[in-house]
């Protein structure tokens, strides 16, 4: 199995998603789907290093980390719903002003 190719696609993805969050500092759900793509390349890792190094550990981890991401995105989407219906937008800079 010729693990580059893999390890260059989860690379490109990872810092598309990099780039994504350094690029785009305003809109907040640009920034969590390059958080979310960031995820999947990691996740991607976790299954070409099982899978070449004959191990049954980053198949595992390749299970849990969707589940975590689902979570986040279920708990980040709350969190913009809220504060859309609170400020009117979810724009970062409105976000930055929330004190508690």
């Amino acid at each position: 199995m010729d693990s580059i190719k893999y390890f260059t696609f989860s690379m490109i993805i990872f810092i598309s998603g990099i780039r994504g969050i350094l690029l785009n500092r305003r809109n907040i759900l640009i920034m969590s789907m390059s958080i979310e793509s960031m995820l999947l390349a990691v996740n991607s890792n976790f299954l070409v290093f099982s899978v070449s190094s004959d191990d049954m550990m980053g198949q595992s981890f390749a299970l849990l980390v969707p589940t975590v991401a689902a979570a986040e995105s279920a708990i980040g989407l709350a969190i913009f719903v809220i504060t859309f219906r609170v400020r009117g937008t979810i724009a970062v800079e409105s976000i930055n002003s929330i004190q508690g």
